[in-house]
């Protein structure tokens, strides 16, 4: 495998329809990257790479290599220009989502920690995610989460009556 080069993409997936719209390789399988994420976003007019969202295991750092994405954040939203490099740390200080509305497709580099399991949360609908892995876990969408001793008292019942039988 060669290296990759983000002026050269060989693209790993592409999401063309609404609300996504663009393409991405994944820059850090592609390097053998054991503990740092890194991925080239290609964002189509109209298009996103995710929903509004923070992080509490994972910082994230985008860079900007062309175009004038839209970034939101707690603080708002904002155009950003070609060159430009923005952090977000974990929680609610780094949620985030970044877009495209501009005529043209815009490119980005988004480099992050990979530390599992993390837990995100998308913040417009409420739905909290468990990743196990880079692309492995679980949705809770909003309403259907309960207390946490309740959960486990429910776990613990089904393990005794499981076991109630050997």
């Amino acid at each position: 495998m060669s290296d990759p080069n983000v002026h050269r993409p060989e693209w790993d997936f592409e999401r063309a329809e609404p609300p996504f719209g663009g393409r991405a390789m994944r820059l850090g399988p592609r390097t053998g990257a054991q503990e740092l994420g890194a991925t080239l976003y290609e964002i189509d007019p109209g298009g996103a790479i995710a929903p509004y969202h923070l992080h509490h295991g994972n910082e994230e750092l985008l860079l900007v290599l062309s175009g004038t994405p839209r970034l939101r954040t707690p603080d708002g939203v904002r155009a950003l220009e070609p060159g430009a490099v923005v952090a977000f740390p974990r929680g609610p200080a780094g949620a985030h989502r970044v877009f495209n509305t501009a005529d043209e497709a815009t490119r980005i580099v988004i480099v992050s920690t990979m530390n599992f399991p993390e837990v995100a949360e998308h913040l417009d609908t409420g739905t909290w995610l468990a990743a196990t892995g880079p692309r492995e876990g679980r949705a809770f969408p909003a309403g259907s989460d309960v207390p946490l001793m309740e959960s486990v008292e429910r776990s613990a019942r089904a393990s005794a009556e499981r076991d109630a039988g050997d």
